[in-house]
């Protein structure tokens, strides 16, 4: 009995920590280092849910019973804050795995603690004003973030500093400023020791590091670096050891042991920009099948287990690729040289073969140590142009490379058809631009299309992929699989209401194949973005693991990291896996436990980059769109909000904010089944997808935001009208329950 209350106390331990992360009884075990008391610890997890210690969510993930709801009415959930108002709303954590609970809870203006984006709190319920519930934050459980960046300034002789990206109108004190050389408006990297509290009061930080003059266009690069906690360098040491890497490769002679691919006719396709490549292909017809090659810059061999680069790549975790900078996962001396596929030179790869039939039947997969010789440097635009008129290339380019990118082209395009026919998805946002000038600063932007080019080299990294995956399961072995799990049916048939009350009609999304029809009906429509973006919040998000649980949005049952291991480390990791079977190690895979915590810092590194990525073109657009107050533009309603709506501008890509508050004059109601902002004035109605004419009216840098104007509605019955707001009178809300009263005495008469 003391055996098992021990357990118990252990598990549950472990399920309260801050690290947790929801995961089933198994993956429980195996963190506890108890993978032979597997079926022990399961029954644990049981005994605690049926004393309501622990709760099941969706796909028998375990939580705490606190991290659902409780005692009584107090829950833990996420916070987001409105944007002006002082008011903001909590998402309780897991809600989205079958708890009771609405999907968010309204905070009040003065009931937020001080709370900020991303906060995990813990609120208690109580009734509103309106009749529905409403939160009380009772406590700030954990900070989304301690350090920001923001504008120094002397107040009179105190020094303070106005945070970037917080509401707080009011400035933090940051006392003694060390003797730093510090000019009002300087750039500021602080870590806060007091926050503010719900009026923006109080609130005191430290003053890191001056980041420098707010005037020069490199400064927002620095901020978000800074913010995401990006590296600006390497340390000297990894540097030391990439250089002893380069002093001992020989790029004259294949290596022994190497299978010689130098004289097959190979190529690479990448951006015009690209720094790094790390993959080229070749490709042979043969009578009735394919013979593919697909080359993979073999960066396992430059960087060892355990060294410099190995410690320093593991920590980074992946490559962030910025508007005007690139922060590099391994040295620039490997990766942008040693282990760069650049052409006219032996370079050493991973290669996967695939042996195909013409019905696309793989019949054989095979992984080699092999060293190639890229014959031609591409990128998308070239071979877009080049599929467009191929005649037009064969001098430039000789008879030999124009056969093989048809060849190329032929196939991919075959394969990419069958992969949608059996069900794969088709649902990633697109990817933006920026074009700017030499100083930094945005001239403008676009959206990177998707054309047949970029299609061709997804095809075959897809092919890759899988193959290496397929091969490493069927052997049992343990390694990063690339995971998205089926979404959850409640969620699904979310989606489906939504997309019926826009009205494109499906019985169920619970129909992979009746998704993609859906995408292919609004695609290159106004509601394409709205829809994408629907579809996306649907999914759970792709994450790496050992759990081998497939791509539910490739429909591939094997799927793994393999192609980029110059600038992801779950492909790394795969590519030593590779390696000790090749060199004929018998026990080379990693324990589960150990995969599953580099799963996790993998993830959540990637994601990480992806805000960084994502924030600073936000930033860098914000300060283009500063100059264009007062203009007008069209867009289009993104997301929906109880307090307000977000638009996506049509030419340049990029969100605005427009506050219910300036919006026509109504009583304004959110629906969210019909993703709606509705008023009682005909005319007066807001949805997702909805086409606007909108006016740039403030951009607020220190809050990052955009915010609008709406001077249209295109989409609804009657429209603001006249080049500006029409302010419709306020509605006579007792007539209309007596109109409403009379029609329903006149329905029960017929």
């Amino acid at each position: 009995m003391d055996i098992q209350n021990e357990l118990a106390d252990r598990v549950m331990r472990f399920v309260v920590s801050p690290d947790y992360r929801p995961c089933k009884p198994k993956q429980i075990a195996a963190e506890l280092g108890l993978d032979d008391e597997y079926r022990e610890v399961r029954r644990t997890v049981k005994q605690l849910v049926l004393e309501g210690r622990l709760v099941y969510g969706s796909n028998h993930l375990v939580y705490s019973s606190g991290s659902v709801g409780g005692a009584a009415d107090s829950i833990r959930g996420t916070f987001r804050r409105a944007l002006g108002g002082g008011f903001g709303f909590v998402r309780p954590n897991h809600a989205e795995d079958g708890a009771d609970i609405p999907e968010d809870y309204f905070v009040p203006p003065g009931k937020t603690m001080g709370a900020l984006e991303g906060d995990l709190v813990e609120i208690k319920i109580r009734p509103g004003r309106r009749g529905e519930d409403e939160a009380v934050v009772s406590k700030i459980l954990e900070r989304a973030r301690r350090q920001f960046t923001g504008t120094f300034r002397l107040s009179g002789k105190t020094p303070v500093v106005f945070l970037d990206g917080t509401p707080y109108d009011k400035p933090v004190s940051v006392g003694d400023v060390r003797g730093l050389p510090l000019e009002n408006d300087d750039k500021v990297f602080v870590e806060m020791v007091d926050f503010p509290d719900d009026e923006g009061e109080g609130g005191e930080a430290v003053i890191l590091e001056r980041l420098g003059s707010s005037k020069n266009p490199a400064i927002d690069t620095l901020s978000i670096m800074r913010q995401y906690g990006l590296p600006d360098e390497f340390p000297e040491a990894v540097i030391n050891e990439a250089r002893q890497r380069a002093d001992e490769f020989n790029d004259e002679a294949v290596p022994e042991g190497r299978k010689d691919l130098t004289k097959l006719l190979t190529i690479t396709i990448d951006p015009f920009d690209a720094r790094d490549f790390d993959d080229a292909i070749s490709l042979e017809r043969e009578p009735g099948r394919w013979r593919l090659w697909v080359h993979i810059a073999d960066v396992s061999h430059f960087v060892q287990v355990g060294g410099k680069i190995d410690e320093e790549a593991r920590k980074r975790a992946t490559s962030v690729y910025l508007p005007d900078r690139v922060v590099p996962m391994i040295p620039e001396i490997i990766s942008n040289h040693l282990a760069s596929l650049q052409p006219d030179k032996m370079r050493l790869v991973k290669t996967v073969e695939i042996e195909m039939l013409d019905d696309l039947t793989v019949t054989h997969t095979e992984v080699h140590n092999a060293a190639i010789h890229s014959d031609m440097r591409l990128n998308y635009e070239q071979v877009d142009q080049f599929l467009a008129a191929p005649d037009n290339f064969t001098e430039k380019w000789g008879q030999e490379v124009c056969d093989l990118l048809a060849r190329m082209h032929k196939l991919a395009m075959q394969i990419r058809k069958a992969r949608f026919k059996a069900g794969s998805l088709s649902m990633d946002m697109p990817d933006i631009k920026l074009d700017m000038d030499k100083q930094g600063k945005v001239k403008g932007a676009y959206r990177v299309e998707h054309t047949e080019s970029h299609q061709i080299i997804e095809e075959f990294m897809l092919a890759g992929n899988q193959a290496v995956a397929t091969w490493l399961d069927d052997l049992k072995l343990g390694f990063l699989h690339r995971i998205h799990s089926p979404p959850e049916r409640r969620k699904l048939r979310q989606l489906t209401m939504f997309v019926n009350d826009l009205g494109i009609k499906v019985d169920s999304l619970e129909s992979r194949f009746e998704i993609q029809r859906v995408l292919d009906t609004v695609a290159g429509t106004p509601l394409e973005d709205a829809v994408n973006f629907a579809v996306l919040k649907s999914m759970n998000k792709a994450v790496y693991g050992p759990q081998a649980e497939g791509h539910y949005a490739l429909d591939m049952e094997h799927y793994c990291h393999f192609t980029s291991p110059i600038r992801r480390y779950p492909d790394l990791t795969v590519h030593r896996l590779v390696q000790r079977l090749l060199d004929g190690e018998k026990t080379p895979d990693d324990a589960f436990a150990t995969l599953l915590k580099l799963g996790h810092h993998c993830s959540d590194m990637e994601r990480n980059a992806q805000k960084a990525e994502r924030e600073l073109i936000e930033l860098k657009l914000l300060h283009f769109l500063k100059k264009h107050i007062g203009e007008t533009m069209e867009a289009i309603i993104s997301r929906v909000f109880a307090d307000g709506l977000n638009a996506r501008c049509v030419k340049l890509p990029v969100d605005g904010f427009i506050p219910v508050t300036t919006l026509p004059s109504d009583k304004y109601r959110f629906e969210r089944r019909g993703n709606m902002l509705i008023g009682f004035k005909e005319g007066n109605r807001f949805r997702l997808g909805d086409q606007l004419t909108v006016k740039i009216v403030k951009v607020d840098l220190q809050e990052r935001q955009l915010f609008l104007e709406c001077i249209k509605n295109h989409s609804a019955k009657n429209d603001i009208g006249g080049g500006g707001r029409k302010m419709a009178k306020k509605p006579n809300y007792k007539m209309k329950r007596k109109y409403e009263r009379r029609a329903e005495k006149k329905k029960r008469r017929r």
